[in-house]
């Protein structure tokens, strides 16, 4: 079994900042690509940024310049440092990663989502 277990999420003021972390547990050969997308009301979920093993980042235009996504590859975990935030980045955040538990197959597990919320 895998786990994403997301951390971080709150209430902030707009202008602010927060940082996520997403943690992989359990049976883990290697992890390909992880990410985070989100989630506001009534809106299908979104890319907001990802990663690859070997670091090559992707962002959505949104958040180009304010978001920075980062990994650490011996603690499976993966972060997201979130600046200059606005109301309109309010949703919920999940982490998603390809996770291989074996080495001859992969799937792509989720967190449970946290909660961020910007006040204006």
């Amino acid at each position: 079994q895998v786990q994403l277990v997301e951390s971080g999420g709150g209430l902030v003021q707009a202008g602010g900042s927060l940082r996520l972390s997403c943690a992989a547990s359990g049976t883990i050969y290697s992890i390909n690509a992880m990410g985070w997308y989100r989630q506001a009301p009534g809106n299908q979920r979104e890319l907001v940024a990802d990663i690859t093993s070997g670091g090559t980042t992707n962002y959505a235009d949104s958040v180009k310049g304010r978001f920075t996504i980062s990994r650490d590859n011996a603690k499976n975990t993966v972060y997201l440092q979130m600046n200059s935030l606005k109301p309109e980045d309010t949703a919920v955040y999940y982490c998603t990663g390809n996770i291989k538990p074996t080495w001859y197959e992969h799937y792509d597990y989720w967190g449970q989502g946290t909660q961020v919320t910007v006040a204006s």
